[in-house]
């Protein structure tokens, strides 16, 4: 089983990474990431094999939440999707998820159903509209310290000023960190930072619209985080490639390098803790 590294110290950009479960939080744990995200395209493709089209339910997000920041001692981002309506439940979501013990949502201002910022056939609510989720957030959260990213998609239905003015109506409405989708050129993400008025996060997207810019150099460029969370992307690539061995040959083969061993996976899920209370309750 490979050891856990640690990151290097990035001071000016903080790493947000997929999760979509209990194990997959547990393991990202290990190697001490700024943040973990709970995006609706895990939750939707793990548990329901559906894509990202505004299919997941409030409900449901919110029991993947809980199980995952039960299982993680890092901060946790929710996706927030549009907030599920209107200002209403816009206020209804920042108050369950923030029982849930998360740090932060992240809320886009598509029109419901939304769909994956980095597919087709967006639509994108009044600026007004949205502003008024933003601010029901801002006054619905117990703390501060819970944070809004506020994203917005309108390079794709209005294109990149109104994505610029969009994202900083926003942070003047009360948002703490703007997150604007799917840059199309290393042009567009190099402007966003010096045109928002305020701290700022990429998002990386493994062959989708933006270009996959190293961390070193949005930092250089004024982001403030970034976002990667295809983690079912390479899950399923381990999935496929596990599933063919067996069938194809019967056996682990070429799969079992890429196994842990059952005491590994034992010790990885907390037995040991389970035999300690053994110990202590049972004598």
């Amino acid at each position: 089983m490979p050891e856990p590294t640690s990151t290097p110290a990035r001071p000016k950009i903080q790493q947000i990474i997929g999760v979509y479960d209990g194990l997959s939080a547990r393991i990202a744990d290990q190697f001490g990431f700024d943040w973990l995200h709970v995006g609706g395209y895990n939750i939707s493709g793990s548990q329901f094999a559906m894509p990202d089209v505004g299919l997941l339910t409030l409900s449901e997000n919110l029991d993947a939440v809980r199980k995952i920041v039960q299982c993680t001692s890092r901060p946790v981002m929710v996706d927030g999707d549009d907030g599920y309506g209107n200002y209403l439940n816009v206020m209804r979501l920042v108050r369950e998820v923030e029982r849930t013990g998360a740090s932060a949502i992240h809320m886009e201002d598509q029109v419901l159903p939304k769909k994956c910022g980095h597919m087709a056939g967006k639509r994108t609510v009044p600026t007004e509209t949205f502003v008024s989720k933003v601010k029901a957030f801002v006054d619905t959260r117990k703390s501060d310290k819970f944070l809004l990213f506020a994203r917005t998609d309108a390079i794709a239905t209005g294109g990149f000023e109104d994505a610029i003015d969009r994202g900083n109506r926003y942070l003047e409405a009360g948002a703490d960190v703007i997150f604007v989708e799917a840059p199309v050129s290393l042009e567009q993400a190099e402007a966003i930072p010096k045109l928002i008025r305020g701290p700022v996060m990429y998002n990386w997207v493994y062959a989708g619209k933006s270009p996959l810019i190293h961390p070193d150099a949005l930092a250089r460029m004024g982001y403030t985080h970034y976002l990667q969370a295809d983690v079912l992307y390479a899950v399923s690539h381990a999935l496929q490639a596990y599933f063919g061995e067996l069938r194809a040959t019967g056996t682990y083969g070429t799969a079992a390098e890429r196994m842990i061993t059952f005491d590994q996976f034992n010790q990885l899920v907390g037995l040991d803790r389970i035999r300690a209370a053994e110990q202590r309750y049972e004598g």
